[in-house]
């Protein structure tokens, strides 16, 4: 895998080059920039393009559950994982809703945090174990999907194509990019490129939007 660039936000100057120092290590990673608020990392947005960005959540001016909202709405491609203290089910809740791909705790270690960059790079979605069963429990409470749109009969209302709609049926069966593209005789790229297409017809910004919203139309 190519080196992968990371923007990296964080109200907290000695966390934030703590974080930077423990990453810089891994051959795998190149930090791209650094931020120290939602309103920064806008701007910093406007000169670098990071593969992925790790967010804090509590910060001045602007929170990381805001500036994810906006982030998305400006690069629905933009991949971004909150890397916080806070394991509160509602800040998960608005985290996912907001477009967050992935959730850990800063406690984690730096070589799980680099393993949770490539997954997500793959087009997993990481979390903390602790973060994921709270997950769970969000999920049986209510519905993460809150669809933008009346409730279509089929995908092709939604200007889906035949491919994407395959491609959406392995995502709901839990493939990755790299997986579905070995199934399809196609690269994981070409596969992300698809999905992309995907998140902005159905108006989503994750995997979890979509599946959801095609298993509410039964789809898959």
């Amino acid at each position: 895998m190519s080196v992968i660039s990371v923007g990296l936000v964080d109200d907290n100057p000695a966390l934030l080059n703590n974080i930077s120092h423990n990453l810089s290590v891994f051959e795998e990673l190149r930090i791209d920039f650094k931020a120290i608020n939602g309103v920064d990392v806008l701007e910093k947005l406007t000169k670098h393009n990071p593969d992925v960005i790790l967010m804090d959540i509590e910060m001045p001016l602007m929170d990381g559950i805001e500036a994810t909202r906006e982030i998305k709405k400006r690069n629905p491609s933009q991949k971004i994982m909150m890397l916080t203290v806070l394991d509160r089910e509602d800040k998960i809740f608005e985290a996912i809703k907001a477009g967050a791909s992935g959730y850990l705790l800063k406690d984690e270690k730096p070589g799980k945090i680099l393993k949770s960059i490539e997954e997500l790079m793959d087009g997993g979605a990481p979390m903390s174990p602790i973060i994921a069963a709270k997950t769970l429990e969000i999920l049986r409470k209510e519905p993460i999907v809150a669809a933008k749109v009346e409730a279509y009969v089929t995908p092709e209302s939604f200007n889906l194509s035949k491919r994407e709609i395959e491609i959406l049926e392995n995502i709901a069966n839990g493939l990755s990019y790299t997986q579905i593209a070995d199934r399809l005789f196609v690269s994981a790229k070409t596969i992300r490129k698809h999905t992309e297409n995907i998140y902005q017809k159905l108006h989503v910004h994750s995997k979890l939007e979509a599946v959801q919203l095609a298993q509410k139309n039964k789809w898959v």
